[in-house]
């Protein structure tokens, strides 16, 4: 039986699919890590399969780039854009 977090992911990448790559990416961040990392950061910039994500706190900084192989996957299959890497930086923004 499909999960209700699942079903979101796969309505999600589908009613993404107009957006630019970056856009995407941006819509599909809260989803794919989660609404309490979500708060703490956004996606910034795509530059090829790499994308760059500003983060609030440093503490946070260290958990998110402990995280990035899971995180790279989920953004990449939510989304639909052929991800290589997350690059995390701190941003106190």
């Amino acid at each position: 039986m499909q999960t209700m977090r699942d079903l979101l992911r796969s309505v999600l990448g589908d009613s993404l699919s107009a957006l630019p790559p970056v856009e995407r990416l941006a819509a599909a961040w809260p989803v794919a890590a989660g609404s309490s990392i979500a708060v703490h950061s956004l996606v910034a910039r795509l530059e090829g399969t790499v994308v760059t994500v500003h983060v609030a706190d440093r503490a946070w900084l260290q958990q998110l780039r402990s995280m990035t192989p899971q995180l790279r996957g989920e953004l990449s299959r939510i989304a639909r854009v052929p991800l290589t890497d997350i690059l995390f930086e701190y941003s106190h923004d």
